[in-house]
């Protein structure tokens, strides 16, 4: 009498359990409430700055309407730096202790400060037409150092999707998500250091000369774009752990058979 064989044993993933399971489908339903709410109250905060924020002194505004584009521009800016940020924590994590959240922590600061960084310098530019009459300013600071935020963070996205996750990419990446922090502070300080064409919006005061009603109309995108951000965060990094396991179930199938 011969015996039948042995069935294949099912494929067993790292860090697989109901309890684990549990925490990720919270943070998935979490992550896609607060980017719904996100993107709900960021539409909110343009119709507000188009119909309910009031204009601005023509005297000091060569397009005083074309002003209204700023209550995009100035929350996807500070959004942008808050992903700038999150690239600098991640990078430090994985460059310096070897975490693997921070690597996770390093892609989604990455390519959350491209998704924002492309929303500043498409909207930034239009405004600039309109006001200056050029798009871009070559002899403005902020401007510049922006840019190259925002291309150093297309750079390392190509560079995530083009080579292979090796340690040594790893750390050539995080290498450059910590230098590349410097940019921010630069960025953020610029407008008071050197003064150029574009206006300190953030500076408060006479400077900025801001009505009340548009300054609440831009705490409300500012407050909007980081719940928004929060939800991308939890959903990018909820997709980056199912890559994580698709390729693990790859290559136990690859040694399998």
């Amino acid at each position: 009498m011969t015996s039948k064989p042995a069935g294949k044993q099912p494929i067993t993933l790292k860090g697989e359990g109901s309890l684990t399971d549990f925490v990720k489908k919270w943070t998935l339903n979490l992550g896609i409430g607060l980017t719904l709410t996100g993107l709900m109250l960021a539409a909110i905060t343009l119709w507000l700055g188009f119909t309910w924020a009031p204009g601005v002194n023509p005297d000091d505004w060569k397009a005083p309407e074309a002003y209204r584009i700023l209550f995009w521009h100035v929350p996807a800016a500070w959004a942008s730096f808050q992903a700038f940020t999150l690239l600098f924590i991640g990078s430090g994590a994985w460059f310096l202790k070897r975490l693997e959240w921070g690597w996770k922590l390093h892609v989604v600061g990455a390519q959350l400060g491209l998704v924002f960084g492309l929303c500043v310098i498409i909207s930034g530019p239009i405004w600039g037409t309109a006001e200056w009459g050029t798009p871009w300013d070559l002899t403005d600071v902020r401007l510049n150092t922006y840019a190259v935020l925002t291309s150093l963070s297309l750079f390392l996205v190509m560079g995530h999707q083009a080579q292979a996750d090796t340690e040594d990419t790893r750390d050539t990446f995080s290498s450059v998500g910590l230098f590349g922090f410097i940019l921010v502070p630069i960025t953020i300080m610029a407008i008071r250091i050197w003064q150029n064409r574009h206006p300190c919006i953030s500076c408060g005061g006479e400077e900025s000369g801001l009505d009340p009603q548009i300054t609440a109309v831009l705490i409300f995108g500012l407050l909007s774009f980081q719940i928004l951000v929060a939800g991308q965060v939890m959903l990018r990094y909820i997709v980056g752990g199912l890559e994580d396991r698709l390729q693990e179930i790859q290559e136990k199938l690859d040694t399998r058979y």
